[in-house]
């Protein structure tokens, strides 16, 4: 499978050109910046720290699209439309790992999934797909009785809260009591905030140093809690995962799918 990087000198990017390098099965065959980055036209197998890989970073998605057969986007809310807009025109696979997209940006990437097959989460690992298919069973299972904090710490340079990862796994608990997630979700408290308002889904964000990321959903009952944890501790898992998203999607017919119909959950 042909896969172009996206945001190929970035943090993120640079894992995912290792990870294409390392993977049965797919090859990198493009990698893309914004106009003007300084890595135009260096290597993105040295730009990763591998060996020379023969594919130069460019800044023309559309070329590199075209002879493609996927896209691996870790970037930013309007950069992720763009591609996805171009992902439609070339019918490829888009996976979407980019968190912080409004609700009309993910219109749109509904929009682009009538042509293009789009694979999104806020967070392509296994282990975090597996805990938001268990946060789903236990919040069917218990009631309104015990409440819903979901507690998470990313590195200080991540500039969206709460994390994408946070609101997938708040996504599962609303699903789990058939409940929509923004008529309970509850992301701020501050001053005479009065008491808890049963039913509802808390948040709060912790931002420090160099976490990869820590999520927690907490069900806290009258006498009794359980707590469901996930510590990321290699940035490559999920890479990995878009790769075996990609691969899961070559084949399927236009649409939007999620990390849970790749893992089969």
């Amino acid at each position: 499978m042909r896969l172009v990087v996206v945001g190929a000198s970035g943090r993120m990017g640079r894992m995912l050109v290792q990870a294409v390098a390392a993977s049965e099965g797919c090859t990198l065959a493009g990698a893309i910046e914004r106009e003007g980055a300084p890595a135009l036209g260096e290597d993105a197998g040295v730009l990763a720290g591998l060996p020379p890989l023969g594919v130069p970073v460019t800044d023309d998605p559309l070329t590199a699209f075209a002879a493609a057969d996927g896209v691996l986007d870790f970037t930013a809310p309007a950069a992720t439309v763009f591609y996805a807009e171009l992902a439609a025109q070339a019918r490829i696979v888009h996976v979407v790992g980019t968190t912080g997209l409004s609700p009309d940006d993910l219109r749109k990437l509904d929009a682009a999934a009538r042509h293009a097959r789009i694979v999104r989460s806020g967070n392509m690992s296994l282990g975090v797909n597996l805990l938001a298919g268990l946060v789903r069973k236990v919040a069917a299972t218990l009631g309104e009785e015990f409440d819903i904090e979901i507690l998470e710490m990313h590195h200080r340079h991540k500039v969206d809260a709460p994390s994408g990862t946070a609101l997938l796994l708040g996504e599962a608990a609303a699903d789990g009591r058939a409940v929509a997630l923004a008529e309970r979700k509850v992301a701020v408290r501050d001053g005479q905030t009065g008491p808890r308002e049963p039913g509802t889904i808390g948040f709060a964000t912790l931002r420090g140093g160099s976490v990869i990321g820590e999520h927690s959903v907490i069900f806290a009952g009258a006498g009794e809690r359980l707590e469901l944890t996930h510590r990321a501790e290699d940035r490559g898992l999920f890479a990995r995962g878009a790769i075996r998203a990609a691969l899961w999607a070559q084949p399927r017919e236009p649409g939007l799918y999620g990390m849970d119909d790749v893992l089969g959950l």
